[in-house]
């Protein structure tokens, strides 16, 4: 029994979740505009959650105006960009000059994402933006006129994401960072499995028998 208990937690923590984002820009290709990325908490008690923006590509240009971010945000495109949710307002912003193509990979990590509480009353929010103006007023490529939004991830209150996409020039796909290393969430269940079971079981020698106990 506690092996199939251990198994069963050790699946709810298989790592990260990833996406894997497209968006074809070549319609504004030229256009000096910008975009925002923002991960933030909802309104009432969040569990703490972070995720990373990376392998940021384009044939497009950044302003590089940094420091672009604003709250708990550190790092700078097209290198490693970290988010947390710790505080209400977490946004990282810059001009941009389109290119034909932008992609990146999102990773969403913590104990909201490994471990809910279930006691939480709000999730997170990622949300990505392009806008045709330098100042962030114009969104671009968006069906979502009044927030901009590109498209959206939500981190829910069970650890699951859900993906809601408002632009048909983006794909957005679950899978592993491009390039990255990282073990498969499958690897790392056997894994981790294997080792917390050798960890569970002992083995102690009575009245000269070996026992296993689990």
């Amino acid at each position: 029994m506690r092996f199939l208990w251990l198994f069963c937690a050790v699946s709810a923590m298989a790592g990260p979740i990833t996406y894997n984002v497209t968006m074809s820009t070549a319609s504004i290709s030229g256009t000096m505009g910008s975009f925002d990325f923002n991960f933030n908490p909802g309104p009432l008690v969040t569990q703490a959650a972070s995720l990373q923006v990376l392998d940021f590509t384009s044939d497009g240009a950044l302003a590089g105006n940094c420091p672009c971010g604003t709250g708990d945000v550190s790092g700078q495109l097209p290198g490693t960009v970290t988010f947390d949710n710790g505080t209400g307002f977490n946004d990282y912003f810059d001009g941009f000059t389109y290119g034909a193509t932008i992609s990146f990979a999102v990773t969403f990590a913590g104990p909201a994402l490994s471990s809910p509480d279930g006691v939480s009353t709000s999730g997170s929010t990622f949300a990505f933006s392009m806008f045709s103006d330098a100042a962030g007023t114009m969104p671009v490529l968006t069906a979502n006129t009044t927030d901009g939004f590109a498209f959206t991830i939500d981190v829910n209150l069970d650890g699951s994401t859900t993906v809601t996409n408002f632009s048909s020039d983006t794909t957005v796909a679950a899978g592993a960072p491009t390039g990255s290393s990282t073990p498969e969430p499958a690897s790392l269940v056997l894994t981790s499995t294997a080792l917390g079971y050798i960890a569970l079981t002992r083995i102690r020698k009575i009245k000269g028998d070996v026992t296993i106990v689990k």
